[in-house]
């Protein structure tokens, strides 16, 4: 029987299929539940997601442009003109994709490839990261600059140290002017410090202190047509450094070469783009627009395939660890589709079958599915849902999966986050943790939790 979390309970892992909960969340609770097997603890991180106020370097910014003179403001009219006339063109061709956005399953939470780092969007401009291996505190860092404002999603640059890149958009001197793109961090040591790109603007290089270390803002990818950056995806060999980007407001995503701080726009169709996933292996890459069309690109030259959906446009999607199936979930359906290549790469031959999650609709009374997670096992899937009962409102369902070849699941329970009718704003796998699945849920309570899912296939005494 699935596990239930009655109201009041808070869960703290899985074992063998059994969700364990306690009345409050604390670090003895989870050593008695998990510390031993796993030999240590994943303290919760509280934020606060609904704070806004301007930093220090935002007020001396602010300052500094009151002063700069009539000169700055007249260079600036004609780019002025061309912002206003670019908006009026993005909300002709895209009056509603930015509205769409809430539903759009957009990565709020990243866990570093190889370490026990974790990152997540803890406000509209701030970005906290915890490294639960440091041992001289428990304290996070939290990244903020005037370059980071309106952030939308971060994912970590696997095997590139500790970088870290932010979808979100910078304000212009002219403050009605805002320039969307990529902010990347990157972790400064005593006698190493990160270093700027060369060429990037000299307004970057602001460190960023706390106990939890120091990052080094080191670049801004600026989008070519000043678009809100939306949407980042790494090429799963971050040596190569790719990094793929979009916006709701156009129908074209880039392809950056970090390192040179390039990016080569690609255009298929017209809608505005909602999410991006390259796969686990790099052969293939998903693009998903709001008008209910998706993209399968091969990267070997980059050609497509094209897809449309009857049931409303793509909120969600995951790659297997195989990078062989690719889990959609749409916004007008309870059934997720798992399209299943046939072929190996480059080929685009594959089919889309459905997989139903019939205990979304028959225990929560659930309107849809909202957030999707698949862990690099591919054993357990996380799914968060909207609306539902009183009983099941706000919680994650956790299902055991099988690819036998087919995806079959079943559910294993629900998680119940901390505080007052939490509600899961963003979560994701730790994909590199070798002793099972650690997912980690941002809930609107304020709190980033991490949940060890202990089973057969992984580590037991």
């Amino acid at each position: 029987m699935p596990s239930f979390p009655l109201q009041g309970s808070v869960t703290i892992c899985e074992i063998n299929r059994t969700l364990i909960v306690a009345e409050a969340i604390s670090d003895d609770r989870a050593k008695d539940a998990y510390g031993k097997i796993l030999g240590m603890v994943f303290s919760p991180i509280p934020f606060q997601p609904e704070q806004l106020g301007s930093t220090g370097e935002n007020q001396e910014s602010e300052h500094q442009d009151r002063n700069n003179g009539e000169s700055v403001e007249r260079k600036g009219l004609m780019k002025s003109l061309q912002y206003l006339v670019n908006d009026s063109i993005k909300r002709m061709f895209y009056p509603t994709c930015v509205h769409l956005l809430p539903e759009i399953d957009l990565q709020g939470v990243s866990w570093h490839q190889h370490r026990h780092i974790i990152a997540f969007i803890s406000g509209p401009n701030q970005v906290i990261v915890r490294d639960y291996e440091d041992s001289e505190g428990k304290d996070a860092c939290v990244l903020s600059n005037g370059a980071q404002q309106d952030i939308r999603a971060l994912e970590w640059r696997p095997n590139g140290g500790k970088s870290l890149s932010v979808a979100c958009k910078q304000v212009s001197k002219l403050k009605f002017l805002s320039l969307g793109g990529i902010c990347i961090w990157a972790a400064s040591y005593p006698g190493n410090p990160a270093t700027v790109r060369p060429g990037a603007a000299s307004s970057l290089g602001t460190l960023t202190r706390g106990s939890g270390g120091r990052w080094t803002l080191v670049d801004f990818l600026r989008s070519h047509s000043d678009e809100q950056t939306s949407a980042i995806s790494w090429s799963p060999d971050g040596s190569f450094t790719y990094l793929a980007s979009a916006s709701c407001e156009s129908s074209s995503f880039t392809i950056w070469d970090v390192s040179q701080g390039l990016g080569t726009p690609i255009r298929r169709g017209l809608g505005g783009i909602s999410l991006l996933k390259w796969s686990p292996t790099g052969d293939y890459f998903f693009a998903a627009k709001f008008d209910g069309t998706f993209y399968l690109w091969e990267t070997n030259t980059w050609t497509s395939e094209p897809w449309s959906s009857t049931s409303g446009f793509v909120t969600g999607a995951t790659w297997d660890p195989d990078g062989h199936i690719i889990l959609i979930a749409f916004s007008g359906s309870l059934t997720l589709g798992s399209i299943h290549f046939s072929s190996k790469p480059p080929s685009l031959d594959a089919h889309l079958l459905p997989v139903d999650l019939p205990e979304i609709t028959t225990m929560t009374g659930s309107e849809g599915i909202e957030k999707i997670a698949w862990d690099a096992s591919g054993e357990r899937l996380a799914v968060s849902y909207k609306g539902g009962d009183d009983n099941y409102k706000g919680l994650v369902a956790i299902y055991d999966v099988r690819r036998t070849p087919l995806i079959s699941s079943s559910l294993v329970g629900f998680i119940r986050g901390p505080g007052d009718n939490p509600k899961p704003i963003a979560f994701s796998f730790h994909d590199k943790f070798k002793q099972g699945p650690l997912l980690s849920v941002c809930w609107s309570s304020g709190f980033c939790c991490t949940y060890p899912l202990i089973f057969h296939s992984h580590s037991l005494p």
